[in-house]
């Protein structure tokens, strides 16, 4: 029985070229262990993110998996990913903390308005048509937005991951390196999480054999001695039991949960241009899995933005985190070439029971750094040069000035974190930023360009039309 989804082949091996497509699906066994991955690929950020906010972690993994669903049904997966915590808010939502009185019922009631933004925007895309986005935003611009969204998440491997454990964080990226191009067939696909599981066993042996480690605690941010894998909070947690409700300590420092959001207009204000980095990512996004699996996706851009406003509008609601489409896991799709969307909701069912038991929410959660260093400096690197291949399957001319100086420009801006800095509550930076800067500089550049260049370039344009490459990636 195959719930909706045709087997692949045989179900247990694929040919060098061959991909399972979103409506199809490899054998149970196998579909499982891929879910399995994907969680392992979303977990690092879509736990941490949450923590940097001030919000519920698990919450955030049991909502991440509630919106993917969600997501998928939407988009009458077709468009396979999934929805996890957005690291786009945080810098946001700091200055809405910093601020006296801001409590996480602020927070999330101004996550929930720019939910509802979102989904605005989705509708404007959708009715707007595919033809319409590919004119605002064409091959050029959306390759330079999926290689800022994968470079731009060097820093978290470089000052977050790497630092907690270098060697072994390079013997993961190694280890995984050639897993991905020795082994074959279903093992060589699943080479994130054969690196994930070596690299956690490798830092238990490691803290046996050689003992405690003095590096970066992510934890609390400061070098400490301590073993690479606590088992501690594994071995306290429960089994089954729900998100704690939020509640404040005697001390009037509060411990996020679940709750309901309250809202205010200075909060919204301050969190609303997230929204501009979620839609630029959300169309990314979908590019590069259209890129990836050679689909035309154009028809399911507003879809997939509407999918994730009402993912953060529920999430937002109940306390949780803000949501967005993976890149983390499109990488994973990259490497295995399996882009079945009956994985994602393996991996979302997942995600809800980890959210209802403590215990299996601690085991990942107590991932070495290094470990997902070592993997994350791959997964990170594919996503953006998923960006190029869109360039290159596009046929984009770099000689051509009107293509190179506003991307150059706006690449260097997104994958710096280069800020714009309006006002003390108000700035745009990174992804956001140099989408602004590659849209608006390619567009100006053609309003000002001479002839000769504006007709290169739409003389190319139109035989890639005609060549069904602007239309479909592939």
């Amino acid at each position: 029985m195959s719930l909706g989804w045709k087997i692949h082949g045989d179900g247990k091996s694929l040919g060098p070229e061959e991909v399972v497509a979103p409506d199809e699906r490899l054998s149970w066994p196998r579909t499982i262990g891929l879910g399995v991955q994907h969680v392992g690929a979303m977990f690092g950020p879509t736990f941490i993110l949450p923590l940097l906010m001030g919000l519920d972690a698990r919450l955030a993994i049991m909502m991440s998996g509630v919106t993917t669903v969600m997501f998928l049904l939407v988009v009458k997966g077709r468009v396979p990913s999934y929805l996890g915590t957005s690291g786009a808010f945080v810098g946001a939502v700091l200055v809405v903390r910093s601020q006296p009185g801001a409590d996480s019922a602020e927070v999330t009631g101004a996550i929930l308005v720019a939910g509802v933004v979102l989904v605005l925007l989705g509708v404007l895309i959708h009715f707007a048509g595919s033809r319409v986005i590919n004119k605002v935003l064409p091959p050029v611009v959306t390759g330079s937005i999926v290689l800022m969204i994968g470079f731009n998440l060097a820093p978290v491997v470089a000052d977050t991951y790497w630092p907690q454990d270098q060697w072994v964080a390079l013997i993961v990226m190694l280890f995984t390196i050639c897993c991905a191009v020795g082994l074959r067939g279903f093992f060589g696909r699943i080479s994130i999480f054969l690196g994930l599981v070596f690299g956690y066993f490798l830092s238990w042996v490691l803290d046996v054999a050689v003992g405690p480690i003095t590096s970066l605690d992510a934890g609390i941010g400061q070098v400490t001695t301590h073993l690479r894998v606590n088992w501690q909070p594994l071995h306290d947690a429960d089994w089954i039991g729900l998100p704690a409700p939020t509640m404040m300590g005697a001390d009037g420092t509060e411990a996020a949960g679940w709750h309901t959001p309250s809202f205010s207009i200075a909060a919204i204000m301050v969190i609303l241009p997230a929204v501009i980095a979620i839609t630029a990512e959300t169309v990314g996004h979908v590019k590069a899995i259209a890129e990836t699996t050679g689909e035309d996706l154009d028809p399911m851009m507003g879809r997939s933005v509407i999918a994730v406003g009402l993912g953060t509008v529920v999430a937002s609601a109940v306390g949780g985190s803000p949501v967005t489409t993976y890149g983390e896991n499109i990488g994973v799709m990259a490497a295995t070439r399996v882009f079945s969307s009956a994985t994602y909701y393996v991996a979302a069912g997942i995600a809800v029971l980890f959210g209802f038991s403590p215990k299996f929410g601690a085991l990942f959660a107590a991932m070495p750094g290094g470990v997902l260093a070592g993997s994350t400096v791959i997964l990170y690197g594919m996503i953006g040069l998923l960006g190029a291949q869109i360039w290159k399957e596009s046929g984009v001319d770099f000689g051509n000035l009107i293509n190179m100086v506003p991307v150059s420009a706006g690449v260097i801006i997104g994958i710096g974190n280069t800020s714009v800095n309006f006002s003390d509550s108000f700035s745009l930076s990174g992804i956001s930023l140099g989408t602004i800067v590659v849209i608006g500089g390619y567009h100006l550049c053609r309003v000002i360009a001479p002839v000769q260049l504006l007709a290169s370039i739409d003389k190319r344009q139109a035989k890639e039309t005609a060549q069904g490459l602007v239309d479909s990636p592939r």
